[in-house]
């Protein structure tokens, strides 16, 4: 999968908060200062053509939508940033979470949890 610039990024959030929209509707959701309604335009033809979104056409006006799901991309998103800056190594990246985030004990709770339940469900 193809990585997203910034902006990209931004507007393809809001394509999966609206599910589906137009330029304008884009637009309105985005902070001040807003871009030009040109700009947004191009960003979301680059994501179609980089297969992020799609649209069904009306007269000339277009309603865009995505194709990959939240969830497909950060998946996608997360392998790249594991590889990227903690070398594939799961332990590297928690070590960082635990040692340089300021994490609460409720917080480290609630993940060795979800790691003891990980761990009881392998066992079974």
């Amino acid at each position: 999968m193809k990585q997203l610039t910034r902006a990209e990024e931004q507007i393809i959030q809001i394509l999966w908060d609206l599910e589906k929209a137009y330029v304008r509707d884009i637009l309105d959701r985005l902070p001040k200062p807003k871009p030009a309604y040109n700009t947004v335009s191009t960003i979301v033809r680059i994501l179609e053509k980089k297969g992020f979104v799609g649209y069904k056409s009306f007269g000339k006006a277009h309603e865009y939508y995505p194709l990959i799901s939240k969830k497909e991309y950060r998946k996608s998103y997360f392998k790249r940033f594991l590889s990227n800056y903690f070398g594939n190594s799961y332990m590297a990246l928690t070590s960082f979470f635990t040692k340089e985030q300021d994490l609460s004990l409720q917080e480290l709770e609630e993940i060795k949890k979800l790691i003891d339940e990980k761990i009881d469900q392998k066992k079974k």
